[in-house]
């Protein structure tokens, strides 16, 4: 996943480098000579909302985060759509695309690390057979923190002293 949003990244970058280096040199281009990043963006964006929607690849993400990630998509769709590609997009516009993909990358790939799958061969208390327990990093790290709670809600109480 996160080479498919570095290459929305690189698909950006190319058409606006091909443009100054064109203008630069003097060369005239065309609409047939321009690459159209809308037709490449939408097919990730429907990707990307299809793994949201299927859960498995980002199972660990919030509703909260979910919803981040689809207006910042559509944010960067309605911009390429209006501008007509990358390469008339305004310089302010480039860089609210460029800060939206930025979002984008960091939420899913927080949550694709979370919803990693971390499986251990564990021994139970009296017993030599060992099971396999997978969780997912997020599981891991709630189970840790609610052992932790509970261990000092228990050294918090009082020990009652029967007479």
């Amino acid at each position: 996943m996160r080479k498919l949003l570095l290459v929305s990244v690189m698909l950006l970058a190319v058409p606006a480098a091909e443009a100054s280096m064109s203008a630069a040199s003097g060369a005239d281009t065309t609409a047939t000579d321009q690459l159209n990043v809308s037709v490449p963006f939408e097919k990730q964006k429907e990707k990307i909302l299809a793994d949201l929607a299927e859960g498995k690849a980002y199972s660990e993400i919030s509703q909260t985060d979910r919803i981040e990630v689809r207006n910042a998509l559509n944010r960067i769709g309605d911009s390429l759509q209006r501008a007509g590609g990358v390469d008339q997009l305004s310089s302010d516009d480039k860089v609210r695309v460029i800060n939206d993909q930025e979002l984008v990358n960091t939420i899913l790939t927080r949550a694709g690390e979370d919803s990693r799958l971390v499986c251990t061969r564990e021994k139970k208390v009296g017993s030599h057979r060992a099971t396999t327990q997978c969780h997912t990093v997020a599981q891991r790290r709630r189970m840790r923190e609610e052992s932790q709670q509970e261990l000092g809600k228990n050294f918090r109480q009082p020990i009652l002293k029967s007479r």
